[in-house]
């Protein structure tokens, strides 16, 4: 199990994107370099980037951060990694945030 801590008042918008079900923002979940913060974080919570913004050195904005909780982490590494979402949708005036 992974907590995350998650401050929504720093949610680029713009990331927000419409999908069948709802709206969504991709996320992605970085472990620290140095293992445990001084607050027991495991790793920082930042934006998905796209292959682009990534090949022009565009870094996801750090919005939280997570523990691994139990053996949460042996099982993460066997995980396979979430597929780039939906391109962001214009105009998101109905999020309360």
């Amino acid at each position: 199990m992974i907590a995350l801590k998650i401050n929504c008042s720093k949610i680029e918008k713009a990331r927000l994107f419409q999908g069948n079900k709802g709206l969504y923002l991709d996320l992605i979940l970085i472990d620290n370099r140095d293992g445990k913060d001084e607050f027991g974080n495991d790793g920082f919570v930042s934006h998905s980037v796209s292959k682009e913004e990534r090949d022009k050195g565009v870094k996801g904005l750090i919005i939280g951060n997570f523990k691994y909780l139990g053996d949460a982490k042996k099982k993460s590494a066997s995980a396979t990694p979430a597929t780039e979402g939906q391109p962001p949708a214009d105009n998101h005036d109905d999020v309360p945030f």
